[in-house]
């Protein structure tokens, strides 16, 4: 759900509908919601939680459920005009249309000239064809899934074997960005999770991002590279940082691995990258690299090869099926969705609203949960590598602030930390997430 929401909130900042080039601030729509949230930034807090525990139309109006989320904003500073006011603003903005031309696989990157097509790595075989660049990618990303289940596989259960016989047990992913970021959240979401936990068990997925050495030297620590697979993650295969540590991880796998160097690379190193020949050149064996297609951009990219190869070695397919399903169900319900009760489209314009109209420039994403401490990192690229940009898409200078700044910390972390200053300091919006159900519940005293 929360690269829906970047979408969205993408698609309001920027010019308004039917071809004209002035700025959607300058809208009737634009001003509606200036005038709402004018009226409505002297609420304080308790004022609104007060309402919202005492007055059931409130809670019930500005509460929305789907896929077992349950969305409740009854205490941001908006009311029913206020919303009513955005959803206008986001039909002035033509997100409804924008949003079915991503689904369809139009070109909407218009700087890339690229489809922005996210959506299809999360849709199962047997799906509609969803065409981009000529070709079916519900085929495509399936047959490549396909692959991936068979190489983790033989990985796991020992018939793929390192250049020495030793089985590869640890799998140390190279990468940065998009490329890391979603892998590593991941990683720590499922890591205390029971089914996932019991399939890892005896392995071991390590990252390495950082081009300081020290990252490097970290992660090797201790480490038997005869044991070791590498997953050099990068689309273009040039990524400065990314390039400098994979060429210090083939060293030292040469250095400590005895056997033909073409050997060992062939054994213990494969790829995701969209260059092959780039990949052939660093001497990686074609059937070691996994593509995805040019249409995924690094933050969305979790759920294509860049996540689901070093994910699925480490705790195998059927929980990367499983989190593509979850994420197609909430691709289905933001496809279909009215915008007033679409979980996306909500907190995207309740993004946009606290920041551009009611100037609060920081956001703080706070899970209840320890399983998701790498989430608010996640949704820091997903959303500020994007947007907060300060032109529009035709390069016009836009006239208001656009983007939040933000962070987070798993709760209760978070509260012996910055939370005096959310208290006590300045107004920062806060999104809580909290759980029904614990991965490990709480274990009582006999």
């Amino acid at each position: 759900m929360a690269s829906m929401e970047e979408t969205i909130k993408s698609m309001l900042c920027g010019t308004t509908s039917g071809g004209s080039s002035s700025l959607i601030s300058a809208s009737s729509e634009w001003k509606a919601v200036a005038a709402c949230a004018a009226k409505l930034k002297a609420t304080h807090l308790r004022d609104a939680a007060r309402d919202a525990l005492e007055n059931a139309d409130r809670n019930a109006n500005l509460l929305t459920e789907a896929e077992g989320i349950v969305l409740d904003y009854a205490r941001e500073k908006v009311d029913g005009d206020a919303m009513a006011a955005l959803f206008a603003l986001a039909r002035k903005a033509n997100v409804e249309a924008k949003r079915d031309a991503m689904f369809n696989g139009d070109v909407i990157n218009e700087t890339e000239q690229r489809s922005v097509y996210h959506v299809a790595l999360r849709a199962p075989k047997g799906s509609s064809p969803m065409l981009a660049n000529g070709e079916d990618q519900v085929a495509k990303v399936n047959g490549v899934l396909d692959r991936i289940e068979d190489f983790s596989d033989r990985v796991r259960s020992g018939a793929w074997k390192g250049a020495t016989g030793e089985a590869l047990t640890t799998v140390l992913a190279i990468g940065i960005g998009g490329s890391y970021l979603g892998p590593e959240f991941l990683c720590e979401a499922l890591r205390a999770e029971p089914a996932a936990a019991a399939a890892a068990a005896g392995r071991d997925l390590k990252f390495v991002a950082n081009v300081d050495p020290v990252d490097f030297a970290r992660q090797v620590a201790g480490l038997d590279a005869s044991k070791t697979l590498v997953v050099i993650v990068s689309k273009s295969f040039t990524t400065a940082e990314t390039i400098m540590n994979a060429k210090t991880v083939k060293n030292w796998l040469l250095a400590n691995v005895k056997g033909d160097a073409d050997a060992v690379v062939r054994q213990h190193v494969a790829a995701v990258s969209t260059q092959l020949d780039l990949t052939a050149q660093f001497g990686i064996a074609p059937e070691n690299v996994f593509e995805f297609g040019d249409y995924v951009g690094g933050r969305f990219s979790v759920h294509s090869p860049v996540g689901m190869l070093p994910l699925a070695l480490q705790y195998g397919m059927a929980p990367m099926r499983s989190f593509l399903a979850g994420a197609r169900n909430m691709d289905e319900h933001f496809a279909s969705a009215p915008l007033e009760s679409n979980l996306p489209v909500i907190l995207g314009l309740l993004g946009l609203y606290n920041s551009s109209f009611l100037g609060y420039e920081c956001k703080a994403i706070l899970p209840y949960a320890q399983a998701l401490l790498r989430f608010a990192a996640h949704v820091q690229q997903l959303d500020m590598e994007s947007n907060g940009k300060s032109v529009a898409m035709d390069g016009s200078k836009l006239d208001f602030a656009a983007g939040e700044v933000i962070f987070g910390e798993p709760g209760t972390n978070g509260q012996h930390s910055f939370y005096q200053l959310m208290h006590q300091g300045r107004v920062v919006p806060a999104e809580f997430i909290g759980f029904a159900k614990s991965q490990a519940p709480y274990i009582a005293a006999k």
